[in-house]
């Protein structure tokens, strides 16, 4: 009997460890190939998300470019005499041009938003306190032209941010 005992015990532990290591070698292996799917599909997901988050970056880049007092100044011209109904029509054309890019926040860093909301709002408040200086909105964009050409922007400041997160995206 002790004999029986030990010639069945000399068949199944070879057979229990072969199956032991044919179970843990098939579990590694499926466990590999789920996580090379999952490899695949990020990445996928990644090279279709990555235009339309650069697109983001370009419009956001477009509207701090526009957003430049001097380039603002220019590019819009007086609707009166009064430097106050200048500088309302610059804000007002700052918000509508904001509020249109407003859904890019959902593809750009949180980082970037924050920099270009900064840069928005220092600059509106900046032509406001400008335009408190005069009452001629020839004078109010002649101020402009000489605070900001010598004086960095706060929009190029937040152009370097969007620049260095794209150049993060892109390699």
């Amino acid at each position: 009997m002790d004999d029986q005992l030990l010639a069945s015990i000399s068949y199944i532990l070879p057979a229990a460890v072969t199956g032991y290591i044919a179970y843990y070698m098939f579990k590694s292996y499926l466990f590999q190939q789920n996580s090379d799917k999952k490899m695949q599909l990020l990445s996928e997901r990644k090279k279709d998300s990555l235009p339309l988050k650069l697109q983001a970056y370009e419009r956001m880049l477009l509207f701090c470019e526009r957003l430049h007092p001097c380039k603002l100044v220019m590019r819009i011209q007086p609707i009166s005499e009064k430097s106050t109904n200048y500088v309302s029509l610059l804000i007002l054309s700052i918000e509508q041009e904001f509020e249109h890019n407003l859904v890019q926040q959902l593809y750009i860093s949180e980082e970037a938003w924050n920099g270009i909301l900064k840069a928005k709002n220092i600059i509106e408040n900046k032509l406001q306190q400008i335009a408190k200086t005069t009452d001629s909105s020839i004078q109010f964009q002649q101020l402009i032209l000489d605070e900001f050409n010598n004086n960095s922007s706060p929009s190029e400041i937040a152009i370097a941010i969007l620049k260095n997160e794209v150049s993060k995206l892109i390699s």
